[in-house]
């Protein structure tokens, strides 16, 4: 179980916070983009920088994740992709994105790119409050507790 960030649109403060809890937990994060980015230095963190292309980067996270990880994305057919092999998927804000809820959010994507490009304005997502923050600590925190009791039970059953 490891830790995969589509780190291209993924805010400062976030990129901190999941070298932080994968260095507390011992979890291995590894950040994708496909232009340099500067995380903290960890034993568990790493990034990696790709070519710069349309979806190289999402391309390699759905090729390396596998069930059971977890990746934190803004990217909606990215998260649709990994759902689907298993992943657990979390944005930015705090928000899980699921086979349940996915759908609806590939629609409404859908629906806005076509209102931008029939020229209608819509605005960008508001910027990242506090709430958000905390929303995103507290899911990022509920998938470690998951992946460490994972972990102690493999432990566990190889003793």
């Amino acid at each position: 179980m490891q830790i995969w960030v589509d780190a291209d649109a993924c805010p400062v403060a976030m990129r901190e916070m999941i070298v932080r809890a994968a260095h507390r937990t011992h979890i291995q994060a590894t950040f994708i983009a496909n232009q340099f980015i500067r995380i903290p230095p960890s034993p568990y963190a790493s990034a990696r920088q790709v070519e710069k292309g349309f979806d190289v980067a999402d391309n390699q996270i759905v090729a390396e994740a596998e069930a059971g990880d977890l990746v934190i994305t803004q990217d909606i057919p990215l998260a649709d992709e990994v759902i689907e092999k298993g992943v657990t998927v979390i944005n930015t804000r705090g928000e899980l994105l699921t086979k349940e809820n996915i759908r609806a959010r590939l629609n409404i994507r859908d629906f806005m790119e076509t209102m931008r490009s029939s020229g209608v304005h819509t605005g960008g997502p508001a910027p990242l409050g506090p709430q958000q923050k905390q929303a995103f600590a507290n899911q990022l925190d509920k998938w470690l507790v998951k992946a460490q009791r994972y972990h102690t039970a493999q432990a566990k059953s190889s003793d």
